[in-house]
């Protein structure tokens, strides 16, 4: 692949994350007073930056170095989201956690779902549309692709890999509440980074449901039952066993 073409995509990222911060800062300042409706957009607007330079990313798979490149690429991009999106979860998983411990209300968890993935959709349009431009060489060709079958082993072997990323995830995120946010930010993405390398090649280690959502659109419409079990219900069961044993297990033994 074209150094020019990878350089297109930078760019194209880095102006979606320009464009969103700019959104937010508005948001923020235009509706602050309107809480829900705040919320709303700020989980949206996050939710869609994650989910279109994502859909990116999935294109520079081939660069080379091949895996060291991509990795490279998702760990840094990885760090960028956390810098730059603070205060929004961009996974159902992550607002799920919450609303079992009942930090969050049902109503107020419901909303920010909804966000989610109401992004992920709107990022698919538009990462489709920018890719019509072909604009870059990753471009070319990438629409007349249907499902990319990210399930590269059976379903229940890909349910429960899912499901263990899930827990080690959300497991991570509640270890480093109290880490200083400059170094947690890179604790996170090194460990996506590294749950992207052990399970990449057989789930696309996603354990994210509106993510996965955005990248594989195709595969829900083909196989609805088998990507909602696996891509769905795995990570979310995942996310309540954490939180279950976090909340209730823990302090009983403590």
């Amino acid at each position: 692949m074209a150094v020019g073409g990878v350089g297109t995509s930078l760019l194209l990222m880095a102006g979606i994350m320009v464009t969103v911060g700019l959104c937010r800062r508005l948001t923020r300042r235009r509706l602050r007073y309107h809480r829900r409706l705040c919320t709303f957009l700020l989980e949206m607007f996050s939710t869609f930056q994650i989910c279109a330079c994502t859909n990116e990313l999935c294109l520079l798979g081939n660069v080379e170095p091949k895996p060291h490149a991509a990795l490279t690429l998702t760990y840094g991009f990885t760090v960028l989201h956390g810098l730059t999106l603070t205060g929004s979860t961009c996974n159902p998983c992550g607002t799920l956690q919450p609303m079992w411990g009942g930090g969050t209300s049902v109503k107020m968890g419901g909303l920010k779902i909804a966000a989610q993935f109401m992004a992920a959709a709107l990022a698919r349009v538009f990462m489709r549309f920018i890719w019509s431009l072909e604009m870059a060489e990753p471009h070319s060709g990438a629409l007349s692709k249907g499902c990319s079958n990210p399930m590269q082993t059976t379903e229940m072997q890909a349910f429960c890999i899912e499901l263990l990323f899930s827990v080690v995830f959300q497991l991570t995120i509640l270890r480093v509440e109290s880490v200083n946010p400059k170094y947690k930010v890179h604790l996170i993405a090194l460990l996506i980074t590294m749950l992207v390398y052990a399970g990449g090649n057989l789930t696309g280690a996603i354990f994210n449901p509106a993510l996965a959502f955005s990248l594989h659109a195709n595969c829900f419409y083909d196989k609805f039952l088998s990507y909602s079990l696996v891509y769905w219900i795995a990570p979310s069961l995942g996310t309540i066993l954490v939180a279950f044993i976090w909340d209730e297990i823990l302090p009983r033994i403590s």
